[in-house]
């Protein structure tokens, strides 16, 4: 991830978020090794280091559709939690994937989410996956509804990020 600017607390604030967000990641995500690349107050790149264990053939360069559900679905949260002010909870409504080619190759899986649409109860988002290489297309794009509920006071990732309660 870039350092952020010292001229863009904002940036500075969206950056120690996303720091925090991979710390706490557990499970699958944790064993994805998650490298949020560049996140912004609506949207976040994250990139996947190629890991054979998430391979579907024996020469082991077919990366597992569920895999890449489950990257497409962590992301959306993520972009979710820094566009929402005031987020405290969330969940999964809607995620629907359309897989455009095999996810083949030895290399690094990116994706890039985004939160396009938000109303009181309901975030949308929509998202793509490719793989770090030159010249190679998209493998996948989606679309996810969630269901948040908004607190009060201070939000979950202000929590997060200051320490606060429940951090």
């Amino acid at each position: 991830m870039a350092a952020p600017s010292a001229h863009d607390p904002d940036q500075a604030l969206l950056a120690r978020i996303a720091e925090i967000w991979n710390a706490r990641a557990e499970g699958l995500i944790s064993h994805m090794n998650l490298k949020i690349e560049e996140p912004r107050r609506d949207s976040v790149r994250i990139r996947m280091p190629f890991n054979p264990d998430f391979t579907a053939d024996e020469e082991q360069t077919l990366i597992h559709g569920g895999i890449l559900t489950a990257l497409l679905d962590s992301a959306f949260g993520l972009a979710n939690f820094l566009a929402v002010e005031n987020v405290e909870t969330m969940a999964t409504l809607d995620l629907r994937v359309e897989y455009l080619r095999p996810a083949a190759a030895r290399a690094d899986v990116m994706v890039e989410a985004e939160c396009y649409h938000q109303t009181r109860h309901v975030v949308f988002n929509s998202g793509r996956v490719w793989l770090d290489i030159p010249g190679r297309p998209e493998v996948a794009r989606a679309l996810a509804a969630f269901l948040v509920t908004r607190g009060e006071g201070m939000s979950f990732l202000e929590k997060l990020a200051t320490g606060g309660p429940g951090a």
